[in-house]
């Protein structure tokens, strides 16, 4: 379905990814791990579209992907995307509005549909009892799946995930990761989600991507970029290889941070 092929971001003299070549099957759930800073995001940013690649190119289904967000690719940040002054019904239908108009209107029978069809993923999400209010009135829990729902709607075959359940609780975290697999499963989405927790990637993923530098100068630190150094399948790695790209993860944002 997607095919990476020799991609490279930099921004100025700045190179934040090199050489990323990768292939995923429809219906994949890959995690992406690494370091604060690393480039996970940014890399989500170009399979999004909002960011493109500076060398090398991103294939869905054999095309370039498209260089802007289209209805195929739904987002879901850890901040929340959310219009405070709509209720909670309003939130997602305003994507089938848009849909159709730069407006955002919906008359007669499309809005009427549109309604019901929010209404039904309200209720997927866990979040119908909650249609009328406004986001202020959530917690950062139904905060998150309002923002699901908004990127389910328009029935996306990727779902992007940019460290989604960060400022959670580790009660609520639990109960979304529950969410996020049943939706995966119903969906038949290609999800990838980036996470600073191992744990938590190997926990929901298929597939762990870990984003490191391949080289490293220490006279020049912006010189090298970060590319995918481990792709393992869920379920077929040793305790040992773990607790070393643990270690490793931990390291390097700890001399980032320093």
């Amino acid at each position: 379905m997607i095919d990476i092929q020799n991609v490279w971001k930099r921004y100025g003299d700045s190179v934040i990814l090199e050489d990323i070549n990768a292939s995923v099957k429809e219906g994949e759930f890959v995690t992406l791990v690494g370091a604060s800073g690393c480039g996970k995001s940014t890399f989500l940013r170009m399979l999004l579209g909002t960011d493109i690649p500076s060398k090398g190119e991103i294939l869905l289904d054999g095309k370039p992907i498209l260089d802007e967000p289209d209805s195929e690719r739904g987002v879901v940040f850890q901040q929340y995307s959310v219009f405070p002054h709509m209720s909670v019904l309003e939130n997602v239908t305003i994507a089938r509005a848009f849909e159709g108009s730069v407006l955002g209107f919906l008359w007669g029978a499309r809005k009427r549909a549109a309604r019901e069809e929010a209404m039904t993923m309200l209720e997927t999400v866990g979040l119908a009892h909650m249609a009328d209010r406004y986001p202020d009135e959530l917690s950062g829990g139904m905060r998150q799946r309002l923002a699901i729902a908004q990127a389910l709607i328009l029935k996306p075959r990727i779902l992007l995930l940019d460290e989604p359940f960060g400022a959670l609780d580790p009660g609520i975290r639990a109960d979304m990761h529950k969410l996020v697999l049943s939706l995966w499963r119903k969906h038949k989405l290609t999800v990838f989600m980036v996470t600073h927790d191992l744990a938590e990637g190997f926990h929901l993923g298929t597939r762990l991507w870990v984003f490191d530098k391949l080289r490293v100068d220490p006279q020049a630190p912006n010189s090298y970029g970060a590319g995918i150094t481990y792709d393992l399948p869920v379920g077929a790695c040793e305790p040992e290889l773990l607790e070393k790209i643990d270690s490793g993860l931990n390291s390097t944002g700890q001399e980032l941070s320093e």
